[in-house]
């Protein structure tokens, strides 16, 4: 039981530390001239290919019936539109400030819980949005401005991003519960692909990448900051169960807080690491919450 909590354990921190490297790759992968359609096509591309690799490597089934196709298509949207205003957060923001507030995303689940399926008003659910949006106030007072970008713009679609959300109370309360994770993952992504190559083809086309350093951080963002950051994940759930997994994600907007202080020479203030310690405060609060509630229905 202790060899199967470590595992546990170590899934989960590899798995929110892999995703807390998509800031690095997304924004090199910027810098060096590629859109935001451009970097999510590939991203989503490659990765959802290797996780068809994998399923198939563990015997998974990838198929589902004709009546799940509207349920993955809509779950596709709200995760691509995700993915999207996170990257114009990082070309607008510090991506260590952006990160942190995507993390809120938990409490965007418990407070939707609450308004759309009559799930019972909670104290600690309030008080923890209290607490989350007083630590957002403090990570945004100090200089997170992203060179070059405008402030108001990525402070939206870094909240914006907090309707992952959406995504996870899409997979909780309709059909795609009935679906396959595997399957489910990759179809979402390989449907997020198809809009982002759209979305690319429409505003300027995509470029075929033609050099080795631009491979390598398109090969880090699909594979260790997307597909094994979600195969971990899995995992992880399966050894510790999701509200253990679910602290452990505390890694995630850690991991891009360090990479932006040390390699983009962003920010961080006193006021910024108590906004930040207060957000991962509020989300552990809404998570063990949301497992006591569990454990006694």
């Amino acid at each position: 039981m202790q060899n199967v909590s470590i595992k546990g354990f170590i899934y989960a921190a590899l798995s929110s530390a892999t995703f807390g490297l998509a800031p690095f790759f997304t924004i090199s992968l910027l810098l060096a001239g590629f859109s935001s359609f451009e970097v999510l096509a590939y991203r989503w591309g490659i990765a959802s290919l290797t996780l068809v690799v994998f399923g198939i490597m563990l015997g998974e089934t990838f198929r589902i019936s004709r009546k799940d196709w509207g349920t993955v298509f809509i779950l596709s949207l709200l995760r691509a539109a995700t993915s999207f205003s996170l990257v114009i957060a990082y070309q607008n923001i510090a991506s260590g400030v952006a990160s942190t507030i995507h993390f809120m995303y938990p409490l965007a689940v418990a407070l939707a819980m609450m308004g759309f399926f009559g799930e019972k008003r909670s104290f600690a659910i309030l008080f923890a949005v209290l607490v989350s949006l007083s630590g957002a106030g403090l990570l945004s007072s100090g200089k997170i401005d992203f060179e070059g970008g405008n402030t108001t713009i990525g402070l939206i679609a870094a909240g914006l991003s907090v309707f992952f959300g959406g995504y996870i109370v899409g997979v909780r309360k309709s059909r795609a519960v009935q679906i396959p994770s595997t399957a489910l993952t990759c179809y979402v992504m390989g449907l997020g692909a198809l809009f982002f190559i759209i979305g690319g083809c429409l505003t300027g086309g995509i470029r075929l990448a033609n050099d080795t350093h631009t491979w390598l951080n398109i090969l880090g963002l699909a594979l260790p900051a997307t597909a094994i950051s979600n195969i971990t994940l899995v995992k992880a759930i399966k050894y510790i169960g999701p509200t253990l997994t679910s602290i452990f994600g505390a890694l995630e907007p850690l991991t891009a807080v360090v990479i932006g202080c040390l390699i983009f020479n962003e920010s961080f203030t006193p006021a910024s690491a108590v906004g930040m310690a207060l957000i991962i405060t509020a989300v552990t609060v809404v998570v063990v919450h949301e497992k006591k509630k569990e454990s006694q229905s």
